[in-house]
Protein backbone atom coordinates (compact mmCIF):
# COMPACT_ATOMS: atom_id res chain seq x y z
CA UNK A 1 0.00 0.00 0.00
CA UNK A 2 1.29 3.46 -0.93
CA UNK A 3 2.24 5.72 1.99
CA UNK A 4 1.58 9.46 1.84
CA UNK A 5 4.50 11.62 2.96
CA UNK A 6 4.34 15.32 3.82
CA UNK A 7 7.52 17.21 2.87
CA UNK A 8 8.56 20.34 4.74
CA UNK A 9 11.30 22.62 3.41
CA UNK A 10 12.99 24.91 5.92
CA UNK A 11 13.94 27.55 3.36
CA UNK A 12 11.57 30.05 1.80
CA UNK A 13 13.83 30.97 -1.13
CA UNK A 14 12.35 30.11 -4.56
CA UNK A 15 15.69 28.73 -5.80
CA UNK A 16 16.71 27.21 -2.49
CA UNK A 17 19.07 24.25 -2.54
CA UNK A 18 16.75 22.65 0.01
CA UNK A 19 13.71 23.00 -2.25
CA UNK A 20 15.71 21.48 -5.09
CA UNK A 21 16.84 18.66 -2.81
CA UNK A 22 13.25 17.99 -1.71
CA UNK A 23 12.27 17.69 -5.38
CA UNK A 24 15.17 15.32 -6.04
CA UNK A 25 14.31 13.15 -3.03
CA UNK A 26 10.69 12.83 -4.15
CA UNK A 27 11.82 11.88 -7.65
CA UNK A 28 14.36 9.30 -6.44
CA UNK A 29 12.05 7.63 -3.92
CA UNK A 30 10.49 4.20 -4.36
CA UNK A 31 6.99 4.09 -5.85
CA UNK A 32 5.65 2.90 -2.47
CA UNK A 33 5.75 6.55 -1.35
CA UNK A 34 3.77 9.52 -2.64
CA UNK A 35 4.63 13.06 -1.64
CA UNK A 36 3.11 16.46 -1.10
CA UNK A 37 5.13 19.52 -0.23
CA UNK A 38 3.43 21.46 2.57
CA UNK A 39 4.18 25.17 2.46
CA UNK A 40 4.99 26.79 5.81
CA UNK A 41 5.90 30.39 4.99
CA UNK A 42 2.34 31.67 5.36
CA UNK A 43 1.98 30.61 9.01
CA UNK A 44 1.78 33.49 11.50
CA UNK A 45 4.17 33.13 14.43
CA UNK A 46 2.74 30.76 16.99
CA UNK A 47 0.92 32.48 19.86
CA UNK A 48 -0.83 30.24 22.39
CA UNK A 49 -3.34 32.98 23.22
CA UNK A 50 -5.10 32.25 19.92
CA UNK A 51 -5.65 28.61 20.87
CA UNK A 52 -6.51 29.44 24.50
CA UNK A 53 -9.16 31.91 23.32
CA UNK A 54 -10.50 29.52 20.67
CA UNK A 55 -9.61 31.94 17.88
CA UNK A 56 -6.66 30.41 16.04
CA UNK A 57 -5.79 32.06 12.71
CA UNK A 58 -7.24 30.24 9.71
CA UNK A 59 -3.67 29.42 8.62
CA UNK A 60 -3.13 27.42 11.83
CA UNK A 61 -6.29 25.39 11.33
CA UNK A 62 -5.64 24.80 7.62
CA UNK A 63 -2.07 23.70 8.32
CA UNK A 64 -3.09 21.31 11.09
CA UNK A 65 -5.82 19.76 8.92
CA UNK A 66 -3.45 19.39 5.97
CA UNK A 67 -0.84 17.47 8.01
CA UNK A 68 -3.20 15.05 9.80
CA UNK A 69 -3.85 12.55 6.96
CA UNK A 70 -0.20 11.86 6.13
CA UNK A 71 1.51 8.59 7.02
CA UNK A 72 4.98 10.11 7.45
CA UNK A 73 7.03 13.30 7.30
CA UNK A 74 10.24 14.35 5.58
CA UNK A 75 12.11 17.49 6.61
CA UNK A 76 14.66 19.13 4.31
CA UNK A 77 16.37 22.05 5.96
CA UNK A 78 19.24 24.50 5.76
CA UNK A 79 21.17 25.54 8.84
CA UNK A 80 20.77 29.08 10.14
CA UNK A 81 23.20 30.04 12.90
CA UNK A 82 23.83 26.37 13.85
CA UNK A 83 20.10 25.74 14.25
CA UNK A 84 16.79 25.25 12.50
CA UNK A 85 15.31 28.14 10.50
CA UNK A 86 12.56 29.98 12.41
CA UNK A 87 9.94 29.17 9.77
CA UNK A 88 10.42 25.43 10.31
CA UNK A 89 10.41 25.68 14.10
CA UNK A 90 7.23 27.75 13.88
CA UNK A 91 5.54 25.05 11.75
CA UNK A 92 6.48 22.44 14.36
CA UNK A 93 5.01 24.62 17.12
CA UNK A 94 1.77 25.35 15.24
CA UNK A 95 1.29 21.64 14.48
CA UNK A 96 1.99 20.58 18.06
CA UNK A 97 -0.82 22.68 19.59
CA UNK A 98 -3.26 22.98 21.22
CA UNK A 99 -1.87 20.74 23.93
CA UNK A 100 -2.95 17.14 23.42
CA UNK A 101 -3.91 17.68 19.77
CA UNK A 102 -0.53 17.47 18.01
CA UNK A 103 -0.66 16.46 14.35
CA UNK A 104 2.87 15.01 14.57
CA UNK A 105 2.61 12.11 17.01
CA UNK A 106 3.52 8.68 15.65
CA UNK A 107 4.28 9.80 12.09
CA UNK A 108 7.64 8.29 11.07
CA UNK A 109 10.07 10.85 9.75
CA UNK A 110 13.49 11.64 8.37
CA UNK A 111 15.72 14.70 8.23
CA UNK A 112 17.98 15.85 5.41
CA UNK A 113 20.08 18.97 5.91
CA UNK A 114 21.54 20.77 2.91
CA UNK A 115 24.17 23.48 2.85
CA UNK A 116 26.71 25.05 0.54
CA UNK A 117 29.19 24.57 3.40
CA UNK A 118 31.32 21.53 4.08
CA UNK A 119 29.52 20.19 7.15
CA UNK A 120 26.15 20.00 5.42
CA UNK A 121 23.95 21.57 8.08
CA UNK A 122 24.98 19.16 10.85
CA UNK A 123 23.87 21.54 13.63
CA UNK A 124 20.40 22.12 12.18
CA UNK A 125 19.95 18.40 11.53
CA UNK A 126 20.62 17.49 15.14
CA UNK A 127 18.72 20.43 16.59
CA UNK A 128 15.69 19.44 14.54
CA UNK A 129 15.96 15.81 15.64
CA UNK A 130 15.74 16.92 19.29
CA UNK A 131 12.42 18.64 18.67
CA UNK A 132 11.06 15.76 16.60
CA UNK A 133 11.82 13.22 19.32
CA UNK A 134 9.84 15.34 21.79
CA UNK A 135 6.96 15.54 19.27
CA UNK A 136 6.80 11.71 19.15
CA UNK A 137 7.99 11.46 15.56
CA UNK A 138 9.98 8.23 15.20
CA UNK A 139 13.04 9.58 13.38
CA UNK A 140 15.09 7.39 11.07
CA UNK A 141 18.55 7.20 12.62
CA UNK A 142 20.55 5.78 9.71
CA UNK A 143 21.66 6.75 7.20
CA UNK A 144 22.15 10.30 8.37
CA UNK A 145 21.98 12.89 5.59
CA UNK A 146 24.17 15.98 5.83
CA UNK A 147 24.52 17.23 2.26
CA UNK A 148 27.35 19.74 1.87
CA UNK A 149 28.66 21.51 -1.22
CA UNK A 150 25.10 22.06 -2.44
CA UNK A 151 26.07 24.73 -4.97
CA UNK A 152 27.81 22.06 -7.07
CA UNK A 153 25.18 19.28 -6.73
CA UNK A 154 22.48 20.39 -9.15
CA UNK A 155 22.37 20.71 -12.92
CA UNK A 156 20.52 23.50 -14.76
CA UNK A 157 17.19 21.70 -14.31
CA UNK A 158 17.60 21.29 -10.54
CA UNK A 159 18.41 17.57 -10.81
CA UNK A 160 21.25 15.90 -8.91
CA UNK A 161 24.33 16.10 -11.14
CA UNK A 162 26.67 14.07 -8.92
CA UNK A 163 26.26 10.29 -9.35
CA UNK A 164 27.70 9.49 -5.91
CA UNK A 165 25.20 11.80 -4.26
CA UNK A 166 22.37 10.41 -6.39
CA UNK A 167 23.26 6.86 -5.29
CA UNK A 168 23.33 7.89 -1.65
CA UNK A 169 19.95 9.63 -1.94
CA UNK A 170 18.35 6.59 -3.60
CA UNK A 171 19.57 4.41 -0.73
CA UNK A 172 18.39 7.01 1.80
CA UNK A 173 14.90 7.06 0.30
CA UNK A 174 14.72 3.26 0.07
CA UNK A 175 15.63 3.07 3.74
CA UNK A 176 13.08 5.79 4.54
CA UNK A 177 10.34 3.85 2.70
CA UNK A 178 11.15 0.77 4.80
CA UNK A 179 11.19 2.92 7.96
CA UNK A 180 7.76 4.36 7.17
CA UNK A 181 6.35 0.91 6.43
CA UNK A 182 7.74 -0.54 9.66
CA UNK A 183 6.53 2.34 11.84
CA UNK A 184 3.10 2.77 10.29
CA UNK A 185 2.50 -0.97 10.80
CA UNK A 186 3.18 -0.44 14.54
CA UNK A 187 0.59 2.33 14.67
CA UNK A 188 -2.10 0.49 12.69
Amino acid sequence: MTKKIAVFVGSLRKESFNRKMAGALMELAPKSLTFEMIEIGQLPLYNQDYDDEGTPPAEYSEFRQSVKPFDGVLFVTPEYNRSVPAVLKNALDVGSRPFGQSVWGGKPGAVVSVSPGAIGGFGANHHLRQSLVFLDIPIMAQPEAYIGGAAQLFDGEGKIANEGTRGFLVKFMETFAAWVEKNTAKNA
